[in-house]
This record gives structure tokens, sequence and C-alpha cells, in this order.
């Protein structure tokens, strides 16, 4: 098993460090790192023994882990090193991230647009060659939009087929680990460093690892591949909506027998709601323990009664305060059945329609974002007004819990975009291989 891009343990130090000013996507950069293996980034909620981990949040400031998550000790078995924590929405919560107490991360090919997040500082350093490999975490689309909009492969597989020990939770039922890499083969071997049953999490799952890279097969003939109509259908981008057609016509061309699929769009309009129900109180009920006290945000001569008093305003954004409250608020006795329970009602409708896409055929694509990156002056970690399924479908995988992953399907204006690629629980292999044709076609498209 061996990466196709990588660079030493210096020079990816010193690239992180000559592009900081320029992206803001560090934390902690590891400068201390042992010069030997691979060098990797890692999203700073990923606990790392010896290493500060803020989850980028000022009430987390202080806080250094006393052991590694379990793929931290995965990564290093297999000759990885880390060499920075990369900035994040606070705590997992945003998809620009804009909100990390370090401040706004920048597109790692436009300063004036947003990197995507909450892994948005994992996936501006694998776009700019900082390491071969970055962890994220993808609670709604949290690696999946910022590879969109950087122009990598992003990988979220299946719910349970990473471990989650030794990583600061969201929402512990939308929660995976994910990566960023710069192809399909390099994605493919990440999967077997990383997978696998850790009896430290009890989610995880039994199921065996495959051998991914090694079996990658590009082949499209004969692949059953359905085009998710409902949401290509709602893009309004031309150019985007141009290369997604270019590119079925080409699956097709390949030998592919492609098919159309579709989902009530009541059913999408909800994904939103029921998503931000969910995580919200799901956060509400993780993060209850921040208190201020153990993780440094009190400050000499303060008495513990002022720092419980103020911690929470100190120590969180606003954006993150409202989430809670909104948490808070579902989760009360009176408005669980209103509010909580009936979107978990509603999520299983969902996934029971989302699953229903995947009857005899091996994957669904779609256009993974409705745009490129936005621009930053135009874009806000608070959204009002209604939501558009076309820019949150993503979140149908983490609500299922089946794999997914974008690669890059072309630019505009020197912009990336991508398309989405999913399959059923634990064919991963299946996922990798659609997707390797994918980029063959995609490669010799532009003549590479």
């Amino acid at each position: 098993m061996a990466f196709e891009q990588t660079i030493s343990v210096q020079e990816s130090l010193r690239r992180i460090h000559e592009l900081q000013p320029e992206l803001n996507a560090a934390v902690t950069i590891v400068d201390d790192a042992p010069e030997a293996g691979i060098p990797v980034i890692l999203k700073d909620n990923i606990s790392t023994k010896g290493i500060r981990t803020t989850a980028s949040s000022r009430i987390l400031d202080n806080y250094v882990p006393v052991y590694d998550a379990t793929i931290v000790t995965k990564l290093k078995h297999a000759g990885f090193t880390p060499v920075v924590k990369a900035s994040m929405d606070e705590l997992g919560m945003g998809g620009t991230n804009r909100n990390a107490a370090t401040g706004p991360v920048h597109n790692a090919w436009d300063q004036d647009r947003i990197a995507g997040g909450s892994s948005g500082g994992s996936a501006v350093l694998t776009a700019r060659a900082a390491a071969p490999l970055a962890i994220g975490t993808d609670t709604g689309d949290s690696v999946r939009k910022p590879a969109s909009y950087n122009g990598v492969v992003g990988v979220k597989p299946t719910y349970g087929r990473i471990s989650r020990y030794g990583i600061i939770p969201y929402a512990s039922s939308l929660d995976h680990v994910g990566y960023f890499t710069t192809s399909v083969k390099d994605a493919a071997a990440a999967l077997e460093i990383l997978a696998g049953r850790d009896d430290h999490d009890m989610t995880s799952s039994l199921e065996p690892v495959g051998e991914y890279e090694a079996c990658l097969n590009p082949n499209l003939a004969g692949k059953k591949i359905a085009v998710f109509d409902t949401v290509a259908d709602a893009l309004r981008d031309e150019a985007i909506a141009a290369a997604f057609q270019k590119l079925v016509s080409d699956l097709e061309s390949a030998g592919a027998e492609v098919t159309h699929v579709t989902m009530p769009e009541q059913l999408m309009d909800l994904i939103a709601p029921v998503y931000k129900t969910i995580a919200n109180s799901e956060a509400a009920a993780n993060h209850s323990n921040l208190d201020g006290i153990r993780f440094g945000v009190r400050k000499p001569g303060e008495s513990v009664e002022d720092v419980m008093t103020a911690s929470r305003t100190a120590g969180f954004s606003s954006y993150v305060r409202a989430r809670f409250v909104i948490g808070s608020y579902s989760l009360f006795e009176e408005n669980q059945d209103r509010l909580f329970r009936k979107a978990q009602k509603i999520r299983r409708l969902i996934c029971e329609a989302y699953a229903s896409l995947f009857r005899n055929v091996d994957a669904v694509i779609c256009p993974a974002a409705p745009t490129v990156a936005p621009l930053l002056a135009e874009s806000s970690d608070v959204r009002f007004g209604q939501d558009e399924f076309v820019e949150e479908h993503m979140q149908l995988a983490n609500f299922s819990g089946y794999p997914s992953m974008v690669i890059p399907l072309g630019k505009k204006d020197g912009l990336p975009f991508a398309v989405e690629i999913a399959a059923k629980p634990f064919e991963e292999q299946t996922m990798f291989d659609v997707a390797a044709g994918m980029e063959a076609l995609l490669k010799e498209g532009r003549h590479e």
C-alpha cells in the first residue's frame, strides 16, 4: 500500500507555515514532529496525546489530551506523522469555517471565498499539497462540501466503518470520520488504514475491512449507475449542470447502465429542518459538560462561581450558543414529542425513501454542491428562511449512514466543483470503483 503523492515531514511543515498567512488553516503546527514518516493533517477535534486539541473553540483553548484517538494510533502504526491540527468550524458546528476561534479559513484557490466546513482547514491544506492525507469529520457534509469547494477527493464511509473513539463529538447519530486525498487510489488506500472494529467505540462495525486499493477496478462497463434527478434538475448553475450532464453521457459511452431516480420533494424539503433539530439536540447533550473550568477559560483571580457564570458566553461563539439554545429547547420534556421525536420519525421516512434509490443499482450520483465556493462577504454562519435541498442533500448520507464521496468534476472561473457518488452500506469498494472510473474519464476529457 503506497500513496501516489507524498512529501517529507520537513517539506510538509515548511508548506504549512508558508500557507498560513494566506489560508489561516492551522491551529497548532507540530514543529517538533518526528522527521520520519508520511505527513498527515488532523482536524482539530481529533485527540492527540500531548498536542493541543481545541476543536477551534475558545473554551478548549488549552486542552491537551492524554491519549490518542484510535485513528491516530492506526495512522502512526501505518507510518504517518501528524504535522498540524487544522482549523474547523467551532465544535464542528457550521458549513463555512468562518466561526473558528482563530478566524475564518480561506478557500485554497481564492482568498475571498469560504473554504466550506466544518473540515475546511483539512480541505484547503490538502488542495495546496501540504500533505497527501488529511482527516476530517462529516456530520452533515462537513468533509464532502469542503472537498467540492477546494477540488480534492472527500470521503465519508459507512456509519461505524471508522472508529470515533477520541473524536470530540458533534451529533453522535450523524457523526462520521472522513478524510481528504488528491486521488481515488489514495482514498482507497486510506480507508484500509482507518477502518475496522474498535472496542472503545461500540458503534464501530465488525464488518471485515476490504483490500480497497488492491481491488480497485475502474472499468465502468456493466456498472449500474443511477442519476439522482431530484438534485440534478434543481441546479441553476448552467456550467455545473452542463459538466454533470457531460459526465453522465461519458458514463454511458464507457458502458455503464445509467438509470434515473427521484425522491419526493416534500421529503427533500424536510432534510434541513430535521437535520438541524437532531444535530443541535445531540450537540447540546454531548457538550453539556463544557463548563469552562476544566478546559482553560478561567483567568487568574477568578472564582469558580465567576467562571461558571461567564464560561459559556466567553467560551463559545454566538453561533454555537444559538445552536445550543435550539437543541436544548428541542429536548425540553414538553417539546420532545413535538420536535425531537417527530424529527426522528421523519428522518426514518427520509431514510426509507433514500434507500429505495439504491435498488438494483451499484451507485447513485449527483452534483455535490450547487455552486462554487461562495464569497466570504456574502456567506453567513447563521442562515434564515427556507433552506434549499439542492444545498443540503448530502445530509442524506449522514441520516442513513450510507457511504458517500466526492471527486472533482470541473472548474468554473478557476473554482472547483464536484460530483457525489453514494453506495449501499459497506460497499465502499463499489463506490471507489465507480469513482476511479469517473476520475479516469474526467482526466481523459481534460487530456491530462
